[in-house]
């Protein structure tokens, strides 16, 4: 299938771009993207969150008092979660909250999702996107004459301007090939791609 080039001003090119059916014109497969969103969304939990019980809390070796005749309520230790520095009840303990997805299903949620911004016209295609000084108005600019607000710009490598003249932009990512992922792609209204980042996509999913 071709996708067509759009320039720099936001007006359709009259060159077009050649790109595989099995990447970009699969179909949409909404419980796929689901898997492969929530997995990766799961991969990113620390899982690191614990708490000591009554048996790792230090100290309460010895019984604080004898069982009978001192009228108070018999304790075995004072490291019992209703005291004072005591154990926590239930403690949470570390977690490991990734959730397996093979390959073949990770690349094949991946194609769904492009695949889907192709059809919704959300997959805006450049030959080459350049901010030489990094400035935040030039960006600005840029996507102005483009007509997108809401947007993910994908090079082929990363470029220090390019990510310099849209950091502070609200919502406004800038990320290479290698930084592209399921969450990413589905998160922005438009995903603004040149020609050279678009080929290594294709490249790496084929």
């Amino acid at each position: 299938m071709e996708l067509t080039l759009t320039t720099a001003t936001g007006k359709a090119s009259s060159k077009n771009v050649d790109v595989s059916d099995d990447v970009f014109a699969r179909e949409f497969n909404e419980p796929l993207i689901h898997q492969v969103v929530t997995a990766y969304l799961a991969g990113g939990r620390a899982g690191t969150k614990a708490q000591k019980n009554r048996s790792t809390v230090s100290g309460g070796g010895a019984k604080p008092w004898a069982q009978k005749g001192t009228g108070r309520a018999r304790a075995g230790t004072s490291r019992s979660p209703i005291w004072r520095s005591g154990g926590k009840t239930f403690a949470a303990q570390p977690k490991d909250w990734t959730q397996k997805v093979n390959r073949k299903m990770y690349r094949a949620g991946v194609k769904s999702i492009l695949s889907e911004l192709v059809r919704q016209e959300r997959l805006v295609v450049v030959d080459k996107f350049v901010s030489a000084d990094g400035k935040t108005k030039d960006m600005i600019a840029q996507l102005g004459k483009l007509g997108l607000k809401n947007v993910l710009i994908v090079t082929e490598t990363m470029d220090e301007n390019i990510y310099l003249s849209a950091r502070n932009i609200p919502h406004v990512d800038v990320v290479d090939v290698e930084g592209v992922n399921p969450v990413s792609l589905v998160g922005f209204d438009h995903i603004l791609v040149t020609v050279d980042a678009l080929k290594k996509i294709e490249e790496k999913l084929a």
